[in-house]
C-alpha cells in the first residue's frame, strides 16, 4: 500500500496572501509561515522600515498603509492583485492595545475611538476590500484577528479593545454564513496572550497584570507567533475546506478552563 505525501511547502503554491500588520509579531510570523508554503506575500503595514524589511525576508512585496483609511486599504488589496493577479487569502490582523485603553472608568472617547478604528473598522475595510476580488473568483480565504477574550470577560479590562474583537467574531460569523456558497470562507483567530512585542511592552510597564493573566494559561505559558502562523496557515489553505464562520481558539486553554491547573 502506497501513502500519499502531503509537501507542505506547496499547500499555498501559486496563493496570493494580503497580510495587515504584517511587519511584526504574528503578522510577520505568518508572513514567513506563507512564503514557507509556497504562497506570494504582500505585506501591509503602516511602518516603511520594518514593512519594507518584512516584505524583503519573505521575497514578497510591501505597501504602505494605514488600514483605518478606505483609500489605502483599497490600494493595498488592488496592488496586490494588480502585481500577483489575485487576492486568495487576507489575513486581516491589524490591531492595537494602547496603555490609555484601560477600564470604562477611565477609558476616554478618544481612546475608545482609536482602538474601534484600528482594530474593527479596519477588519470592515479589509474585509470588503479583499471580497471585491474574491466574489468574481468564486474562491477565498479570510482570516480576521480577534481574540480569546471575545468569547470571556477579562477583569483587568481593556475595554475598548475587548469590544473591538467582540465585533471582529461577530462580523467573521456573519460574513462567513453569507459568502460560504460563494467560495469563499471567512473565519476568526482567537489568539491567547502571545509573545509579541505588543504584549512585551504592556506586562513590561506592569508585572502584576502579567502575573496574573499568566496563571490562567492551563498550558503553563504565552503562546509563540509561529504557533499561531501555523493555525493561520491551516485556516488559509484548502484543509480547512470546510472550516467557515468559526471561532479558531488558539488560548492554551484559556476560554476552556474553570479552575487554575495546580
Amino acid at each position: 500500500m502506497t501513502i500519499d505525501r502531503i509537501d507542505l511547502t506547496q499547500r499555498l503554491a501559486g496563493r496570493v496572501a494580503v497580510i495587515t500588520g504584517g511587519a511584526s509579531g504574528i503578522g510577520l510570523a505568518t508572513a514567513k509561515r506563507f512564503a514557507a508554503e509556497g504562497a506570494k506575500v504582500v505585506i501591509g503595514d503602516l511602518d516603511p522600515s520594518t514593512g519594507a524589511a518584512a516584505a524583503e525576508a519573505v521575497g514578497g512585496l510591501f505597501v504602505p498603509v494605514n488600514v483605518a483609511d478606505k483609500d489605502q486599504v483599497d490600494t493595498l488589496f488592488d496592488t496586490a492583485a494588480a502585481e500577483f493577479g489575485s487576492v486568495d487569502i487576507a489575513f486581516n490582523n491589524a490591531g492595537i492595545s494602547p496603555a490609555d485603553d484601560d477600564s470604562i472608568e477611565t477609558t476616554e472617547l478618544d481612546a475608545w475611538d482609536r482602538v474601534q478604528l484600528v482594530n474593527l473598522t479596519s477588519v470592515y475595510l479589509c474585509s470588503r476590500a479583499a471580497l471585491r476580488h474574491m466574489v468574481p473568483a468564486s474562491r477565498g480565504s479570510i482570516i480576521n484577528t480577534a481574540s480569546f477574550v471575545a468569547v470571556l470577560g477579562s477583569a483587568t479590562s481593556q475595554i475598548s479593545y475587548t469590544a473591538s474583537k467582540g465585533g471582529v467574531l461577530a462580523m467573521t460569523r456573519e460574513l462567513g454564513v453569507q459568502f460560504a456558497r460563494q467560495g469563499i470562507r471567512v473565519n476568526a483567530l482567537c489568539p491567547g496572550p502571545v509573545n509579541t512585542p505588543l504584549l512585551k511592552e504592556l506586562f513590561a510597564k506592569d508585572p502584576e497584570r502579567a502575573a496574573r493573566r499568566l496563571v490562567h494559561v492551563p498550558v503553563g505559558r504565552f503562546a509563540e507567533p509561529e504557533e499561531l502562523a501555523a493555525a493561520v496557515a491551516f485556516l488559509a489553505s484548502d484543509d480547512a475546506s470546510f472550516v467557515t464562520a468559526s471561532t479558531f481558539l488558539v488560548d492554551g486553554g484559556i476560554s476552556a478552563a474553570y479552575v487554575t491547573p495546580l
